[in-house]
């Protein structure tokens, strides 16, 4: 039976046995039967981490240790609110802290990418709205259904994979998921990994 660690584009966290293209963390927010609790974080700094990394190697929701959370790709890592880790995707994090025109410490970047993403006291996510012809491929909006922006198609994100893709308007207002500043590192060229299907 899968655990619940696969964070969706909406936030939210799921049991699913796809385990997709990057790994992160927001804490320790399961219990020592690895099921999780009512928190979804416990601290700002929400990262997105590769699935291996030098020799090291973990148990999933090992008790005491953080939630090891589980992302289709990149894309759908930033619209839930996270940010490249700095450790074991520097160039990534670099990359992104520059196309976000950022050059305050990691600190920083972590409390306002969090007031951005977060409903205090609520563990929800704040979303936003967009004209849809300002939004940069690699953007998530939620359309009954997440999609992803991708030129000028949208796809539908699923937890396993996206589908098919569908045409963007040319206009109108949409509500956005990918917070502000990672729209702002989206449109200044940061690239995020997508899953294959995406393509």
């Amino acid at each position: 039976m899968p655990l619940q660690n696969r964070v969706l584009a909406t936030g939210e966290i799921t049991a699913h046995p796809a385990r997709g293209l990057f790994m992160g963390n927001r804490g320790v927010l399961h219990d020592a039967h690895r099921r999780l609790g009512s928190a979804r974080w416990r601290h700002k700094a929400w990262i997105i981490c590769v699935l291996k990394w030098k020799d090291w190697h973990r148990e999933p929701m090992t008790p005491g240790a953080y939630t090891e959370l589980f992302f289709l790709d990149e894309a759908v890592a930033l619209a839930a609110g996270h940010r490249p880790c700095a450790l074991c995707r520097r160039a990534a994090y670099n990359a992104y802290r520059a196309a976000a025109a950022f050059t305050r410490p990691a600190p920083e970047l972590d409390a306002r990418l969090h007031a951005e993403r977060a409903i205090p006291r609520h563990f929800a996510q704040r979303r936003h709205e967009s004209d849809i012809a300002a939004l940069p491929d690699g953007a998530i909006l939620l359309d009954g259904t997440p999609k992803l922006v991708l030129g000028t198609t949208l796809r539908p994100v699923w937890p396993a994979a996206y589908g098919p893709p569908g045409p963007r308007p040319v206009r109108g207002t949409v509500t956005v998921l990918t917070p502000p500043t990672s729209l702002a590192a989206l449109a200044k060229g940061y690239r995020p990994v997508l899953h294959p299907s995406a393509t």
